[in-house]
């Protein structure tokens, strides 16, 4: 049956939709958002180039790259580590500004309904990628990278949609569908950043750059335009998933705080959640930060080779979310999935370390991917699953706002210590460390309980 708007954009009382339009709405809604959060992450080396030969002295950037300069040139490789610094820095500003915002826009769609503030963040996302693609100076990148990052917490707000949408039998089915965007638009948005980056407006209209215009406008200008189509779409198709009695009577700001949440909300469930979620993520992310140093300088990996190694990271990742968590965890409950999915992450954290620093073996990385991205999407699915079972019908957004935004200060933290720990003793101590940190998430969901349903 086929579902019709007749409500202007920003209502917030429109009726319940259809399941499958507002499934995939919200699909597309988190895909374009991976994308803009990806597009950048190829391109750090080639965005410090720029900067270094573009930024006068006594600059924003100028005083940032002497610091990350200093701190480089203790270690053995002082130009790759810039680099690597300068790149997680971009990342942790990024993460930072949706750890602080993530909450509010929980809790505001709690309030006044996903549709209107999906809408508000898409159009604030959208003018983010404007200024970006005329950000001349670092200055202004850096703004509207914060912007971004601001807006871009509104992917609780679309995971508290799904929630809204799906019963509790079928909860893990809706999340793996979110796991599936999360992981195509990892995969295609670092492809779409270094197609569009060989594309330089400059190179045939050099009078652009007194807009602001510079060599990496394009892959700006792409984002741009996908949210305006998510905008568009959203605007014409989606229709108000929290219906009026169920939402909540609003939080204040020291209740949307996470980590005053993560120590006073009244749930002992949601409260060991939170942290088992904050500590998969910071041990995870060890493998995005380290990686491509790591098989650079052991296995002397070019571009094209780092390249397959986050595609097949990708590809598997969307299979086991979109496909074979959605299958299996039905039958063996959200618990166990997250229980499995933490096992096989560390095992397989463990194993990229032996393979690339002691083996030298790439077909036995490649196995020990395999288990990493396969555990780490059946914890995904399997923790956001149970976050959202636990969760009262009316706190789905203020709850999901803080599941989601810990992780994020864990992707802000991260990188500096595996950072850090990488350039101090190597990258086989450093996934080592990361697996070591997975057991104590382990144990700790020992302790969940499975919700009921």
């Amino acid at each position: 049956m086929t579902t019709t708007n007749t409500h202007p954009p920003f209502s917030s009382s429109t009726p319940v939709p259809a399941k499958p339009l507002s499934l995939g709405v919200i699909f597309l809604t988190l895909y374009i958002d991976l994308i803009g959060f990806s597009l950048f992450f190829p391109l750090g080396p080639e965005l410090l180039t720029y900067f270094i030969k573009h930024e006068s002295e006594g600059s924003l950037f100028h005083a940032i790259f002497l610091q990350l300069q200093a701190m480089a040139n203790a270690t053995g490789a002082p130009e790759l580590a810039t680099g690597a610094l300068f790149a997680g820095a971009l990342g942790s500003v990024y993460s930072l500004t949706q750890f602080i915002f993530s909450p509010i826009w929980g809790a505001r769609s709690d309030q006044v309904g996903r549709r209107p503030v999906l809408l508000l963040t898409i159009a604030g996302n959208a003018f983010s990628f404007l200024v970006l693609a005329l950000s001349g100076s670092f200055t202004i990148f850096l703004l509207s990278r914060i912007l971004s990052g601001i807006m871009g917490g509104n992917l609780a707000v679309a995971v508290a949609a799904v929630s809204d949408v799906t019963s509790r039998e079928n909860r893990a089915k809706g999340m793996g569908l979110v796991g599936a965007a999360f992981g195509i638009g990892f995969l295609t948005g670092p492809g779409i950043g270094v197609f569009s980056a060989h594309y330089n407006l400059l190179d045939h209209h050099p009078s652009l750059a007194a807009w602001g215009v510079h060599p990496f406008s394009v892959t700006a200008l792409i984002g741009f335009g996908l949210c305006l189509v998510n905008l568009g779409w959203i605007a014409a198709r989606f229709t108000e998933t929290l219906p009026l009695e169920k939402r909540g009577t609003g939080t204040t700001m020291r209740e949307r705080n996470p980590l005053r949440a993560l120590l006073t909300l009244p749930d002992q469930a949601i409260r060991r959640a939170n942290l088992v979620g904050f500590l998969v993520t910071f041990g995870f992310c060890f493998f995005e930060t380290t990686i491509t140093f790591f098989v650079t300088d052991v296995l002397h990996y070019d571009r094209k080779q780092i390249l397959w190694i986050f595609v097949v990271n990708g590809l598997v990742a969307i299979f086991t979310q979109g496909f074979l968590v959605r299958r299996a965890v039905p039958k063996i409950g959200e618990r166990r999935a997250v229980l499995l999915g933490i096992f096989l992450n560390a095992v397989g954290l463990g194993g990229l370390g032996l393979a690339i620093g002691v083996a030298h073996s790439a077909p036995l990385m490649y196995v020990a991917l395999t288990c990493c991205a396969v555990g780490s999407g059946f914890a995904n699915v399997g923790m956001s699953s149970l976050i959202s079972l636990y969760a009262k019908p009316e706190e789905q957004g203020k709850i999901t706002g803080i599941f989601r935004s810990l992780g994020f200060l864990a992707r802000a933290c991260s990188p500096i210590v595996a950072g850090v720990l990488f350039f101090w003793k190597g990258g086989t101590l450093t996934f080592g460390v990361a697996a070591a940190i997975l057991f104590v998430p382990l144990f700790l969901a020992l302790r969940l309980p499975q919700p009921q349903k």
